[in-house]
């Protein structure tokens, strides 16, 4: 894995992160002892950056985080977290500074320290990005040292654009996969010009990607790509990157094709999303410790050729794009 600067912020970050949804919750059972087995094996493999939520399990995917580093000790990874969506109703009225500061004080708690590395808007309602305010209390949170630092995860590319305009945005979380390609036009750009800090999400189209799933994959009731497959309970967008199942695996047939020999179809995603210096860390999850070192793995992969780059482009433009290009 490369090690290079967190955009503007003190951190060296390696190009693969951990992303600890799954060790939180909504990916059916995972059991907390296989999620600090998933998230040491990260660190293990020289994993130096972590993504959370205080809504991952209602705050177990901190706590886990928290005591995994705890006991491990030695130098501590970045660690970023995410606020707004505890709100019942998640409207951008909620995002006062005081209940802002409510949520950033829990998340100190759950993970047990006195200033957060990074806390990041939890994909806000649009009117958000257009009340200064917001972030004004976000500089007030940081001079006050209980944040190091904030970003915003987004939905749509038109949102990261906007909240970029804001100086004391640092990075941005957005996804970015073979199915959702759009980021990597106006968007990367602007995120280069401004050294803003992209954070990659749902690398792999909640598994889509990995080419294990087929039509008869049975998913848990509490597996959000069960009880999400058409945005029932969030955006759509995060469960199989808001691509029609059926669609998504016509591509995936056509995207195996592409893979190299002695590569897995997961380790050919994360490595074409690593193919752009915009990216600053991409965040798969993992349920166990072999997932989690099969994610550190494919940074060696050899860079993708171009011909191989371009039938993925090619790809998605027949077959996906008409789904998700303009709605993300």
């Amino acid at each position: 894995m490369k090690h290079h600067a967190f955009g503007r912020m003190p951190f060296t970050v390696t190009n693969v992160g951990f992303g600890a949804w799954q060790i939180g919750g909504s990916w059916g059972d995972i059991s907390e002892a296989d999620g600090r087995a998933a998230l040491s094996a990260a660190l293990d493999a020289g994993m130096t950056f972590i993504d959370t939520a205080d809504v991952y399990g209602d705050g177990r995917s901190e706590k886990i985080i928290a005591d995994v580093l705890k006991t491990r000790g030695g130098e501590r990874p970045m660690v970023a977290t995410k606020a707004g969506r505890r709100l019942n109703p998640h409207v951008a009225e909620g995002y006062t500074k005081a209940n802002l500061e409510g949520f950033i004080d829990r998340s100190l708690k759950n993970l047990a320290v006195d200033s957060l590395d990074l806390v990041q808007l939890h994909c806000p309602p649009r009117e958000v990005f257009y009340q200064p305010e917001v972030f004004d209390s976000l500089d007030a949170l940081q001079k006050a040292g209980k944040i190091k630092g904030y970003g915003v995860s987004v939905e749509k590319v038109e949102d990261g654009l906007k909240a970029i305009e804001y100086p004391g945005v640092v990075s941005i979380q957005i996804i970015y996969n073979i199915f959702r390609q759009r980021p990597d036009h106006l968007f990367f750009a602007e995120a280069r010009r401004k050294n803003v800090a992209v954070i990659a999400r749902v690398p792999l189209a909640s598994g889509l990607l990995s080419g294990k799933i087929s039509r008869e994959t049975h998913f848990a009731s509490d597996d959000h790509r069960n009880f999400n497959r058409h945005g029932e309970a969030f955006d759509v967008g995060e469960t199989f990157a808001g691509v029609p199942f059926e669609i998504g695996l016509q591509a995936v047939e056509e995207v195996r094709k592409l893979v190299p020999a002695g590569a897995t179809m997961a380790a050919f995603a994360l490595r074409w999303i690593l193919m752009s210096d915009a990216v600053t860390v991409v965040i798969p999850g993992a349920r166990n410790g072999e997932q989690a070192r099969a994610n550190a793995a494919a940074a060696d992969l050899a860079p993708l050729a171009a011909d191989v780059m371009a039938a993925t482009r090619e790809i998605y433009a027949r077959l996906i794009a008409p789904h998700v290009h303009q709605r993300w």
